[in-house]
């Protein structure tokens, strides 16, 4: 199978960065510039970082922000921006798994696209990964909101399926579903792959012998696009894939995928390649 090829122009940001922030988003077209202004403000002169946003087959201008704000040599994060798209949709882990595999940095920071996560933690995230040993000692440090800012359904859907998950994996965490974590790339490559995988990392992170660690984050309302999720998908789903996870760990298989994407850096011709293979 044909191996995934990304055009990569030189930039000032063009050398190896120790964070790369993957996001997945899907129809956020009036939540990532915000977003993009919040990781610079956030990171900019602290650490070396890449964003590598994976558009997963928005239907608005997702894409399109993105790439306006690649253009733009004055943009926030200007030259640390990149864009993978995918042909059709399959998901937030499809995406997770997309931009882990192209990802430059030796640390991921998964962050959600619709700005419920708070770019300011990152710094905080990082300093619970070293003080604990950082890399060969810490397998993530999962994000805990401190309070929730969904709606009401939205906690009763969480509650009951983190209840029923604690029981049965004995995962260590108690917010699982905070989609900001911090882990070596490495260790998130070498997790088994399945569609709803990215709510059980901790799990799946604990049969490796490495150390969960939490860490206090901020929650925030989401203030533009509409959530993805309901209380049937959130709840039932959820309690499946805990079965799913309960026989993964046992069996520890890891299967591969193949999904249809575009790739693009920041600042590179606007040349779009369509490639195939994962």
């Amino acid at each position: 199978m044909a191996q995934p090829h990304e055009a990569v122009q030189e930039t000032p940001h063009s050398a190896r960065p120790l964070i790369s922030l993957v996001i997945p988003a899907m129809n956020e077209e009036e939540n990532i510039e915000p977003l993009v202004r919040e990781i610079a403000a956030a990171l900019d002169g602290k650490f070396a970082y890449e964003v590598v946003f994976v558009d997963d087959a928005s239907t608005d201008g997702t894409a399109g922000v993105i790439e306006r704000l690649m253009a733009d040599p004055a943009a926030p994060a200007a030259g640390r921006l990149r864009l993978i798209q995918h042909a059709k949709r399959i998901g937030k882990s499809g995406g997770l798994i997309t931009a882990a595999t192209r990802a430059r940095g030796d640390l991921l920071v998964m962050m959600d696209g619709d700005r419920q996560n708070d770019p300011s933690d990152v710094p905080a995230l990082m300093a619970s990964f070293d003080a604990a040993g950082g890399l060969g000692k810490v397998g993530v440090v999962d994000g805990q909101r401190r309070k929730r800012r969904d709606t009401v359904i939205k906690r009763l859907s969480s509650r009951t399926a983190n209840a029923v998950r604690r029981r049965l994996l004995r995962d260590k965490t108690k917010d699982t579903g905070c989609g900001l974590k911090l882990l070596p790339r490495e260790v998130f490559l070498s997790l088994p792959r399945f569609d709803g995988m990215h709510r059980f990392i901790p799990a799946l992170v604990g049969r490796l012998d490495l150390e969960i660690v939490l860490q206090p984050v901020n929650d925030r309302p989401r203030v533009a696009g509409v959530s993805k999720y309901g209380f049937w998908n959130r709840l039932w789903v959820g309690i499946g894939d805990m079965l799913t996870v309960w026989w993964l760990i046992r069996r520890n298989r890891n299967p591969g995928g193949v999904v249809e994407i575009n790739s693009k850096e920041g600042c590179v011709a606007p040349d779009r390649e369509e490639v195939q293979g994962q």
